[in-house]
């Protein structure tokens, strides 16, 4: 199968003055179509830092990163903005709604950014609250929602632009257990539907509905292993 993620020896270094800081020193990494991975790491490992340049959030100091058959590697702001936003459907864990907008146009809004039309953003947006089981609160805003509703209405606007990849960074980060298990089930079915899913999170118990954990430490790549127990989402 296609790789969606190449990299070759990524580095990333942080400068104060004159002293270098490095953070990535050399990852080598491929992620294929319809992967469902877990990047995990101790805080400081560089995980953040990954996830940043895999979402084009960010640039590497050096290497190639081969994003959908794209070198992006040394594309400047503009040209990153664009790849996100057609190729990356990103799901936060502070969910990032905007306050004043309802559920369906936080949903809508990149769509805006890619010129489609009222009718249609309209559209794809309530089709997406319905994927996610959130079609009656289509005009509530995130200040009436729970924190369950808030994370599903991110998930539907991560994936209302049919993106090749969906990163998630510590989805469930801010909820309980209960709503936790809900929202994974969802990344399952999200998954099992075709979606490349890379999820970073630090809970053992989340990465275990993944079927690859890639774990970093101190800038390298301490291990890349297959999850022979993988629980169980709706579709498996």
């Amino acid at each position: 199968m296609a790789n969606i993620i190449s990299l070759q020896d990524i580095r990333k270094s942080y400068f104060l003055g004159r002293q270098e800081l490095p953070v990535l020193k050399g990852i080598d990494l491929t992620i294929a179509k319809n992967e469902y991975v877990a990047l995990m790491g101790p805080s400081g490992s560089g995980k953040s830092t990954l996830m940043n340049i895999l979402g084009c959030l960010d640039s590497a100091t050096s290497g190639q990163y081969i994003l959908n058959g794209q070198d992006v590697s040394g594309m400047n702001d503009d040209a990153l903005a664009m790849v996100r936003n057609k190729e990356i459907g990103f799901v936060f864990q502070q969910f990032n709604l905007l306050p004043r907008l309802s559920a369906l146009e936080n949903v809508a809004v990149p769509l805006i950014y890619a010129g489609a039309s009222k009718k249609e953003r309209e559209e794809r947006a309530r089709a997406m609250l319905e994927r996610v089981g959130l079609a009656g609160r289509a005009h509530h805003k995130p200040n009436e929602l729970s924190g369950g509703q808030s994370q599903r209405v991110a998930i539907a606007r991560a994936l209302v632009n049919h993106p090749a990849l969906i990163l998630a960074d510590e989805p469930t980060g801010n909820l309980d257990t209960k709503t936790s298990i809900e929202i994974m089930e969802i990344f399952s079915g999200i998954h099992a539907a075709g979606n490349t899913v890379v999820l970073v999170t630090h809970e053992e118990d989340i990465a275990a509905y993944t079927r690859r954990v890639v774990r970093i430490r101190d800038g390298v790549l301490e291990s890349d292993q297959l999850n022979t127990e993988q629980k169980a989402g709706p579709n498996s």
